[in-house]
Protein backbone atom coordinates (compact mmCIF):
# COMPACT_ATOMS: atom_id res chain seq x y z
CA UNK A 1 0.00 0.00 0.00
CA UNK A 2 1.46 3.51 -1.31
CA UNK A 3 1.89 6.03 1.78
CA UNK A 4 -0.07 9.14 1.54
CA UNK A 5 1.36 12.31 3.04
CA UNK A 6 -1.74 14.99 4.41
CA UNK A 7 -0.54 18.64 5.63
CA UNK A 8 -3.21 19.37 8.30
CA UNK A 9 -3.60 23.17 9.02
CA UNK A 10 -6.09 24.06 11.47
CA UNK A 11 -7.45 27.33 11.05
CA UNK A 12 -10.99 27.57 13.68
CA UNK A 13 -12.87 30.88 12.83
CA UNK A 14 -12.80 32.55 16.71
CA UNK A 15 -9.62 34.14 17.97
CA UNK A 16 -9.92 36.51 20.96
CA UNK A 17 -6.50 38.43 20.49
CA UNK A 18 -7.07 39.26 16.48
CA UNK A 19 -10.35 38.54 15.03
CA UNK A 20 -10.52 36.59 12.35
CA UNK A 21 -7.44 36.75 11.80
CA UNK A 22 -7.40 33.47 9.51
CA UNK A 23 -8.97 35.73 6.85
CA UNK A 24 -7.58 38.93 7.34
CA UNK A 25 -5.73 40.63 4.95
CA UNK A 26 -1.72 40.70 5.05
CA UNK A 27 -0.09 41.71 2.31
CA UNK A 28 -2.64 41.57 -0.24
CA UNK A 29 -3.74 37.69 0.97
CA UNK A 30 -5.56 35.92 3.57
CA UNK A 31 -3.10 34.98 6.46
CA UNK A 32 -4.28 31.37 5.74
CA UNK A 33 -2.79 31.96 2.70
CA UNK A 34 1.04 31.55 4.02
CA UNK A 35 1.01 28.45 5.62
CA UNK A 36 -0.56 27.12 2.12
CA UNK A 37 1.64 27.90 0.14
CA UNK A 38 4.24 26.94 2.34
CA UNK A 39 3.19 23.75 2.41
CA UNK A 40 3.03 23.68 -1.39
CA UNK A 41 6.20 25.24 -1.86
CA UNK A 42 8.00 22.27 0.10
CA UNK A 43 6.45 19.42 -2.22
CA UNK A 44 6.35 17.11 1.04
CA UNK A 45 2.63 16.18 1.05
CA UNK A 46 -0.09 14.76 -1.31
CA UNK A 47 -2.62 16.40 0.39
CA UNK A 48 -3.08 19.58 1.79
CA UNK A 49 -6.15 19.77 4.27
CA UNK A 50 -7.66 22.73 6.55
CA UNK A 51 -9.19 21.79 9.22
CA UNK A 52 -11.57 24.60 10.20
CA UNK A 53 -14.89 25.29 11.96
CA UNK A 54 -15.67 27.82 10.23
CA UNK A 55 -17.90 28.14 6.61
CA UNK A 56 -16.17 31.53 4.95
CA UNK A 57 -12.55 29.82 6.30
CA UNK A 58 -13.46 27.03 4.10
CA UNK A 59 -14.58 28.56 1.43
CA UNK A 60 -11.52 30.53 0.93
CA UNK A 61 -9.17 27.36 1.81
CA UNK A 62 -11.16 25.44 -1.46
CA UNK A 63 -10.04 28.95 -3.28
CA UNK A 64 -6.58 28.22 -2.55
CA UNK A 65 -6.43 24.82 -3.42
CA UNK A 66 -7.02 22.80 -0.20
CA UNK A 67 -9.48 20.13 0.92
CA UNK A 68 -11.94 21.10 3.65
CA UNK A 69 -13.71 17.51 3.96
CA UNK A 70 -15.85 18.89 6.43
CA UNK A 71 -16.52 21.44 9.40
CA UNK A 72 -14.52 20.77 12.51
CA UNK A 73 -17.05 20.04 15.73
CA UNK A 74 -17.95 23.02 17.91
CA UNK A 75 -15.51 20.90 20.70
CA UNK A 76 -12.56 21.08 19.02
CA UNK A 77 -13.06 24.96 17.59
CA UNK A 78 -12.57 26.40 21.32
CA UNK A 79 -9.53 27.99 22.99
CA UNK A 80 -8.82 25.14 25.00
CA UNK A 81 -9.07 22.45 22.45
CA UNK A 82 -5.14 21.53 21.86
CA UNK A 83 -4.14 21.60 18.11
CA UNK A 84 -3.11 17.53 18.87
CA UNK A 85 -7.23 16.86 19.02
CA UNK A 86 -7.96 18.57 15.36
CA UNK A 87 -4.81 16.95 13.89
CA UNK A 88 -5.93 13.76 15.40
CA UNK A 89 -9.34 14.52 14.04
CA UNK A 90 -8.22 14.62 11.33
CA UNK A 91 -6.17 11.25 10.82
CA UNK A 92 -9.87 9.64 12.21
CA UNK A 93 -11.46 11.48 9.36
CA UNK A 94 -9.02 10.02 6.68
CA UNK A 95 -9.08 6.55 7.94
CA UNK A 96 -12.31 6.57 7.39
CA UNK A 97 -11.97 7.72 4.06
CA UNK A 98 -9.29 5.25 3.01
Amino acid sequence: MESIFYCVIPARGGSKRIPRKNIHIFHRKPMLAYPIEAAKRSFMFDSIVVSTDDLEIAQIAKTLGTTVPRLRNSELATDTASTLSVIQDAIRMFSLHL
